[in-house]
């Protein structure tokens, strides 16, 4: 979808955030430094590897550097790759150029059934330690995994954990950052009845500890040319269900008010676009509440981000309708 220009006016009620408030967070899945010897930076000696480690590394594939899962091959000299990889190198080892055949490295497979290894994620904090073939599953779904950024302007292939892709956003895709849990937009298009597919920019908040994204985006709905915003929450599923948002447009008397529970950026923008989880508005619709003479879009969005409270009034019960 093109971003190209599509002013976005913001009238926000929330503060800026300076650049200070987001501090420059080093990319969480840079190697250590060193030069493999045992010593770092500054002269230092690094950990001992255990041996553990070391069968691991064995298990990396030269290739592609992830880590080999049956069936692995071997070369006639015992180098080993990944069978994913094995076709990309048309047959040849990437060590010594010889044919690789179809020689498994049988004993190699057996030495990774006997592993438990960390998460490949520990460093993100996942404590987690599995059998090395139940590793990979649990890491699909590892609640420490990175995120993708949710920049919905372009395909982004960043990657990281959120102060990371909070500091990417603002350096790097330079999207407008606030402060507070309330807002106001405008969202402009001069000729919006030319413009069936396009993003705003994205807007990112700060409340409550966290961070959301505010996404503003015109697409054909069916037939019909729709607008439609909507709230992303930077963290997992679980957690943005302690949240809430309300979004409203409206204009002489007349509005849309959509409440809803953020959706986590685990789910990309477009999945959520398709889902219709967000307030959608008809395009005749917007350019009215746009007022003028409806040619213009000028559309403005009110919203507010809450944190919803727990229950814990044990009064507060359903009483039992069959009770007398």
């Amino acid at each position: 979808m093109e971003s190209d220009n599509i002013e976005c006016i913001s009238v926000s009620d929330t503060m800026v955030v300076d650049d200070e408030e987001v501090a420059h967070v080093p990319h969480p899945f840079l190697k250590p430094q060193g030069d493999g010897s045992g010593t770092v930076a500054g002269g230092g000696r690094s950990p001992v590897m255990s041996p553990a480690t070391r069968v691991h590394e064995l298990l990396e594939c030269p290739v592609c550097t992830n880590s080999m899962y049956p069936p692995i091959h071997q070369c006639h000299n015992g180098h080993t790759l990944c069978s994913a990889c094995k076709s990309r190198v048309h047959n040849r080892c990437p060590t010594c150029r010889q044919e690789l055949g179809d020689i498994r490295c049988l004993a190699l497979e057996k030495v990774a059934e006997s592993l438990e290894l960390p998460c490949r994620y520990f460093s993100l904090g996942c404590p987690e330690i599995f059998p090395y073939y139940s590793k990979l599953q649990h890491e699909a779904w590892c609640n420490f995994r990175p995120y993708n950024c949710p920049y919905a302007g372009s395909e982004c292939s960043v990657v990281g954990d959120i102060p990371f892709l909070v500091a990417h956003l603002r350096d790097d895709h330079k999207v407008d950052m606030h402060i507070g849990s309330t807002f106001n937009h405008r969202y402009v298009k001069s000729n919006p009845r030319e413009v069936e597919n396009a993003t705003w920019m994205l807007t990112v908040f700060h409340c409550y500890g966290q961070y959301f994204c505010l996404h503003f985006e015109a697409f054909q709905l069916g037939v019909a040319p729709v607008y439609m915003t909507f709230l992303r929450f930077m963290g997992d599923e679980t957690e943005a269900r302690h949240y809430s948002y309300s979004l409203e447009v409206g204009s002489s008397g007349r509005k849309l008010i959509w409440e809803g529970t953020p959706r986590s950026i685990r789910d990309s923008h477009r999945k959520v676009r398709d889902s219709h989880d967000g307030l959608i508005i008809q395009r005749n619709m917007a350019l009215f509440f746009s007022g003028g003479d409806r040619k213009e879009l000028k559309l403005r969005v009110t919203g507010r981000i809450w944190k919803e409270q727990p229950n814990t009034d044990p009064a507060a019960c359903i009483p039992n309708p069959c009770s007398s």
